[in-house]
Protein backbone atom coordinates (compact mmCIF):
# COMPACT_ATOMS: atom_id res chain seq x y z
CA UNK A 1 0.00 0.00 0.00
CA UNK A 2 1.42 3.60 -1.26
CA UNK A 3 1.93 5.99 1.66
CA UNK A 4 -1.13 8.06 2.30
CA UNK A 5 -0.75 11.41 2.97
CA UNK A 6 -2.10 13.47 5.69
CA UNK A 7 -5.54 15.16 5.18
CA UNK A 8 -5.01 19.36 6.39
CA UNK A 9 -7.11 20.46 8.47
CA UNK A 10 -9.28 22.89 7.35
CA UNK A 11 -8.82 26.85 8.19
CA UNK A 12 -10.29 27.93 11.14
CA UNK A 13 -12.63 30.05 9.09
CA UNK A 14 -14.14 27.53 7.39
CA UNK A 15 -15.23 25.32 10.71
CA UNK A 16 -16.53 29.05 12.57
CA UNK A 17 -20.00 28.43 13.04
CA UNK A 18 -20.94 32.01 13.39
CA UNK A 19 -21.63 32.47 9.37
CA UNK A 20 -23.95 29.82 9.51
CA UNK A 21 -25.70 30.93 12.21
CA UNK A 22 -25.71 35.01 11.57
CA UNK A 23 -26.36 33.99 7.74
CA UNK A 24 -29.59 31.99 8.54
CA UNK A 25 -30.79 34.19 11.49
CA UNK A 26 -31.03 37.22 8.77
CA UNK A 27 -32.31 34.83 5.82
CA UNK A 28 -35.42 33.87 8.58
CA UNK A 29 -35.73 37.79 9.69
CA UNK A 30 -36.37 38.83 6.25
CA UNK A 31 -38.76 36.24 5.37
CA UNK A 32 -40.64 37.35 9.02
CA UNK A 33 -40.63 40.64 7.95
CA UNK A 34 -41.88 39.33 4.14
CA UNK A 35 -44.31 37.51 5.84
CA UNK A 36 -45.98 40.09 8.57
CA UNK A 37 -45.54 43.25 6.34
CA UNK A 38 -46.22 41.93 3.07
CA UNK A 39 -49.37 39.62 4.97
CA UNK A 40 -47.56 36.61 2.74
CA UNK A 41 -48.46 33.30 3.44
CA UNK A 42 -50.68 33.49 6.27
CA UNK A 43 -50.33 32.70 10.08
CA UNK A 44 -48.92 29.67 9.67
CA UNK A 45 -45.97 30.91 7.17
CA UNK A 46 -45.04 34.07 10.03
CA UNK A 47 -45.46 30.94 12.70
CA UNK A 48 -43.14 28.97 10.45
CA UNK A 49 -40.65 32.03 10.01
CA UNK A 50 -40.30 32.79 14.05
CA UNK A 51 -39.83 29.34 14.64
CA UNK A 52 -37.04 30.00 12.68
CA UNK A 53 -35.64 32.72 14.13
CA UNK A 54 -36.04 30.70 17.75
CA UNK A 55 -33.94 27.71 16.85
CA UNK A 56 -31.49 30.87 15.60
CA UNK A 57 -31.24 31.98 18.49
CA UNK A 58 -31.27 28.53 20.45
CA UNK A 59 -28.08 27.63 18.15
CA UNK A 60 -26.49 31.12 19.44
CA UNK A 61 -26.97 29.87 22.74
CA UNK A 62 -25.76 26.53 22.43
CA UNK A 63 -22.60 28.23 20.82
CA UNK A 64 -22.11 30.68 23.51
CA UNK A 65 -21.97 28.06 26.37
CA UNK A 66 -19.49 25.73 24.40
CA UNK A 67 -17.24 28.16 23.88
CA UNK A 68 -17.62 29.16 27.30
CA UNK A 69 -16.89 25.84 28.66
CA UNK A 70 -14.01 25.42 26.06
CA UNK A 71 -12.08 28.72 27.06
CA UNK A 72 -12.80 27.55 31.04
CA UNK A 73 -11.17 24.26 30.24
CA UNK A 74 -14.27 21.95 31.13
CA UNK A 75 -13.77 18.10 29.96
CA UNK A 76 -16.95 17.59 28.82
CA UNK A 77 -16.63 20.97 25.94
CA UNK A 78 -17.50 20.74 22.28
CA UNK A 79 -13.41 20.13 20.47
CA UNK A 80 -12.51 22.60 17.82
CA UNK A 81 -14.41 26.07 19.24
CA UNK A 82 -11.83 28.57 20.18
Amino acid sequence: MADETPIPELPARLRAPEPVIVVGMAAWLVATLVVWLGDVGGDRALTVCLVGLGVGVLGTTLVLVQRTAVRRGSRGAQEGLD
